[in-house]
């Protein structure tokens, strides 16, 4: 018998509506304790499904507000077991009392994640799917929001079970072989499985690919502005952020840290970091934003380059352009448009180069257009994409397995040594689906959950 749980589950703001959600085998008679139909029949006789008109009250008995209830019958829930839902009106102060009477009544206070956690243990949700309902919570682009929502419907789990039944058929034909060799079962080879084998490294790989664009979906890309000082950095971050989010003046080396804002560009969520300008520098404090904003572009997955239109480059400039030449993803922006064009396109050694003016926002249209069409992907935000970082190393792990089982294959190893690198496959995906995860891994994927979730 489960204990039954309780937890406000749509915050603690005011709002039109608030949620208490509660959930155990004893969830009903506990809520009927506080919860009194205007039908006069008890909760626990309510129609499954369908929200029923009564008056919750507080520890003391008062009517403390009129709303609905909704009874759910377990199994057909979604953590599998009973639940009640109790729609209130969303003032923070009723939601508070009626979860106390709630606690006195016999509940007691969720944990984090647990009504999710309890979807999972009662075979309700694979893992990949309980991850993604978190990641579905703190979404906070559309195509985050549908990538989530494809997992949550159980988009990867559809694409791991067919390897991994694959897997399954590969060591059952083995084992049955060997454990009963009187029976008239077809001869073990592992030859006849070479080419599903392959296939199933492939699709692997191909998951593990989109772990890429899956991190800038869920992170944005970091993308680090960089130049010399005083040619307008700091204006193009506030520009793109629509405020005055860092201080802007005509000292040079005003800024002396990494600053981070997270923006929309397009339909592009970038991490925005707008480094102290990069020069040479006998000031201690300077010098360490120096060697910060090198950092931030090391780790960068977007830089953009930034210099003064209005002047000829000089050394400063140059050397900046030096370190930045060679990067992978380089947008390059000559900056202060309006007061002059004293450094054209075919000066910047770069292949992309957007003559652009931070303080009227010229040139922000087109740049927006540039990033969008770099971090473009072929792969649907539909479930699809690997976002995860605990599952991207199991898929990983999965992937380099199989790829020491083929190698074994083709050296013509024993079955049982090359089974021996497909179980361990096996082992790993199952970490991702939770087939196999132990409990204290579950119990850490749970606690990036929020209570009433």
């Amino acid at each position: 018998m489960s204990h039954t749980i309780a937890a406000i589950s749509t915050g603690l703001s005011v709002s039109a509506i608030g949620i208490i959600r509660m959930t155990g085998d004893d969830c009903a008679q506990i809520g009927g304790k506080v919860f009194k139909c205007i039908s006069g029949k008890p909760l626990w006789e309510a129609p499954n499904r369908k929200l029923v008109l009564g008056e919750f009250h507080d520890r003391e008995g008062r009517v403390i507000d009129s709303c609905c209830a909704i009874y759910t019958r377990g199994p057909h829930s979604y953590t599998g077991e009973d639940t009640v839902e109790f729609h209130c009106h969303g003032s923070p102060a009723v939601l508070s009392a009626g979860l106390e009477a709630l606690y006195i009544a016999g509940a007691r206070p969720a944990g984090r994640g647990e009504f999710t956690k309890r979807a999972f243990l009662n075979g309700h949700l694979d893992l990949t799917q309980a991850e993604a309902v978190i990641d579905l919570i703190e979404a906070d682009t559309a195509d985050a929001a549908a990538n989530a929502a494809g997992q949550v419907g159980g988009r990867l789990q559809k694409k791991l079970d067919p390897i991994y039944d694959d897997l399954t058929n590969l060591c059952s034909h083995f084992h049955a072989v060997l454990d009963y060799p009187d029976e008239d079962i077809e001869d073990f080879g592992l030859d006849a499985y070479e080419s599903s084998l392959r296939a199933d490294a492939d699709a692997l790989h191909a998951l593990l690919k989109t772990h890429n664009q899956g991190k800038i979906l869920r992170s944005g890309v970091a993308a680090a502005i960089v130049g010399k000082p005083n040619v307008g950095k700091s204006s193009l971050l506030n520009a793109l952020a629509g405020y005055d989010r860092v201080i802007v003046t005509e000292v040079a080396g005003t800024t002396r840290d990494t600053v981070e804002e997270t923006v929309m560009v397009g339909k592009t969520r970038l991490r925005l970091i707008d480094t102290a300008g990069i020069r040479e520098t006998a000031d201690r404090i300077e010098a360490m934003g120096v060697e910060r904003s090198r950092q931030a572009v090391e780790n960068a997955d977007l830089v953009i380059y930034v210099c003064d239109g209005s002047r000829p480059l000089d050394e400063e400039d140059r050397s900046v352009i030096d370190f930045c030449r060679g990067l992978p993803k380089v947008i390059a922006l000559i900056n202060k448009s309006d007061l002059g064009t004293a450094v054209q396109p075919s000066d910047l050694p770069f292949d992309t180069v957007i003559p652009l003016c931070a303080k009227t926002g010229e040139g922000l249209a087109e740049l927006a257009q540039t990033v969008d069409n770099m971090f473009a992907s072929d792969t649907p935000c539909d479930g699809s994409i690997l976002t995860n970082t605990r599952q991207a190393d199991a898929i990983r792990r999965a992937y380099e397995a199989m790829l020491r089982a083929l190698e074994g294959l083709s050296l013509g190893l024993t079955p049982d040594a090359v089974l021996t690198d497909v179980e361990e496959a096996m082992e790993a995906m199952g970490e991702v689906t939770g087939a196999t995860v132990r409990e204290d891994i579950t119990a850490r994927i749970f606690e990036r959950f929020c209570v009433g979730k």
